[in-house]
Order: structure tokens, then sequence, then C-alpha cells
């Protein structure tokens, strides 16, 4: 008769089941600890499910109006240092005028209108790091100001034939149903200065004009009489810059918004999805220890016989 192990089948299966319990338990651990997540997949999370994914969409989408703020603030700062230098040119042709009439000397007028004119385009023309025209509108892909010189200007019938900008200024979504306005249209931007620069070189080519070292009686009535305009085209782009200004306080207030909500919705993920890795540590070794406990209970029952519970006999 042979004498075989003690255990049973149940008690060997049993065994077998709480082994292989304990290895799922220590790879789920290890895992949490390589991924620095709870579970990778939503079975592991739960009933918990649902608020990982709505915050998870708050991250995403807080996410993309953070980067729609900061590409609003980033073109209404370029458009900001455009417009100080359009006031300054502004101010400058105001200047010049007022200038020609208090020393009655026109010799330098349409060389300094003509400079002007050069500049204002070329602000007004500019396009951005993706080749759009920043002033264009909705139609960013065609310079705004068509007329390449101050003499193409002035052969024009109304200065509006010089622009060819859109009409829908650019806009971005910054928040759940908050848009801003950023975009500005040459158009609005230029009408004043170069309705300025065309008159004062309309005159210059008719009967009265051409100035010279001394004004004559027309020609210093004239330019006397444009300054006011001069000065309302100074004004208009000065307005336009407060409203840039005001424009990025708002970009500025929506993107802060957007950081706090961002911050907030990434704490609500990390507390559902991430492992707290200090108490996965201490999990892992006692995950080690009962698989290591259990391996050797196991291998040790299968090797216990029958034998090992009688007592060896004597011999009388």
């Amino acid at each position: 008769m042979t004498i075989g192990p003690v255990s049973t089948s149940a008690q060997s299966m049993l065994l077998i089941s709480q082994l292989n319990q304990d290895n799922i338990t220590l790879n789920q651990t290890q895992e949490q600890i390589a991924t620095g997540l709870t579970s990778t997949t939503y079975g592991g999370i739960g009933d918990q499910t649902a608020a990982l994914e709505s915050a998870q969409a708050g991250v995403d989408a807080t996410t993309a109006y953070q980067a729609a703020a900061q590409l609003g603030l980033n073109q209404v700062n370029l458009q900001a240092s455009q417009l100080t230098q359009l006031s300054t040119l502004a101010s400058q042709l105001q200047q010049d005028i007022t200038s020609a009439v208090a020393n009655n000397s026109g010799a330098t007028l349409m060389s300094d209108a003509s400079s002007i004119y050069d500049q204002v385009t070329q602000i007004l023309n500019s396009q951005d790091s993706n080749g759009n025209y920043i002033y264009g509108g909705d139609q960013s892909n065609t310079p705004p100001v068509t007329t390449t010189s101050l003499s193409d200007l002035a052969s024009l019938s109304s200065v509006s034939q010089a622009f060819t900008s859109g009409t829908v200024k650019g806009s971005v979504k910054v928040g759940a149903g908050q848009t801003v306005q950023v975009g500005l249209l040459a158009s609005s931007i230029g009408s004043g200065i170069l309705q300025t620069l065309a008159d004062v070189a309309n005159f210059n080519n008719g009967a009265s004009g051409n100035f010279g070292t001394t004004l004559t009686g027309a020609q210093s009535t004239f330019l006397s009489n444009e300054i006011p305009t001069a000065q309302a085209a100074s004004d208009t782009v000065n307005a336009i810059s407060g409203q840039n200004g005001d424009t990025y306080q708002e970009l500025q207030t929506a993107l802060t918004t957007q950081q706090s909500m961002n911050t907030l919705y990434t704490g609500f993920v990390s507390n559902i999805q991430n492992v707290n890795m200090a108490s996965a540590i201490s999990n892992l070794n006692l995950d080690q220890t009962a698989l290591q406990a259990a391996t050797e209970v196991t291998a040790q029952l299968n090797q216990v016989s029958l034998l090992n519970y009688l007592s060896p006999t004597t011999s009388g």
C-alpha cells in the first residue's frame, strides 16, 4: 500500500486559488507603482468612473480654453504694439501739417506724408506667423490695403476703395458661452489716416497745390482746415488702442479663470485616478510577503504524508 499526501484535492484547490489571488493582487500593486495610477481601466475604478470621465472632460475643456485665451492675448499684444506705432504716425502727420502752417513752408510736407503712408500701410498689411493678414478680418489671405504708394491712394475716387479687408473680426472662445472678439480691421483703424494723406496729396496735385518753400494763402488755409481731420484720425487710433487694452484685460481674466478651473478638475482626476505611492509601496511589501507565504504553505502541504504522523514501532 502506498501512503500519499495528507492534503485533499479540495484543500489543494483552495490553496492554489489563494495563491493565484495573491499573485493577481501583487501584479496590480506593481502596475500601480509603475504607472502611478489606481487602475489603467475603468473596471478598476468602479463606481467612480462617471466622476472621472466628467472631471477629465473638464480638464480637456479648460485646457482648450486656456490655449484659445493665450492665442488671443498674443494677438492683442501684437496689436497693442502696432497701434502705438500707428498713433505715433498719426500724431506725426498732424504735427507735420501744423508745422507747415506755423512755418509757412511745405518744402518737406509731401516727402514726410509719403513716408508716413509707407509706414502705415506696412503695419496695416502685416502678417502673423502663419502668413495671415492680421487686420484682414475674414479675408485674412488678402492684403487689406491694396494701394502701393501715396500717389496710388490719391488716384482713387474714395479712400474706401483702398481697403479689401473683410467685415468679420476674429474672435476666440475662452469659456462655455464666452467668446471674446480680438480682431481689428484695417479699414476701421486706418481710414482716418489715409483720408488725411489722400486729402493732402490731392490738394498738392491740384491747381492750388505744389507745396513749396513758401505757402500760398490757399495752401495755408487748406492745411489749417486739415489739422482737425488729422487730429480726428489720431483720436480714432487711440480709441481703438484703448478698446484693445480692454480686450487684453478680458482675455487675461478669462485665462486666469480657466487656469483655476483646470487645477480644480486636475485635482479631481488625481484624487480618483492617481495612486497613493507610499501606500502602494507598503501594499507591495505586504503582497510579496503574502504570496511567498502562500507558495511555501502550498508546497509543504503537498509534501505532507501520513508517515509524518505515525509513531515509529519498537521491536520487542
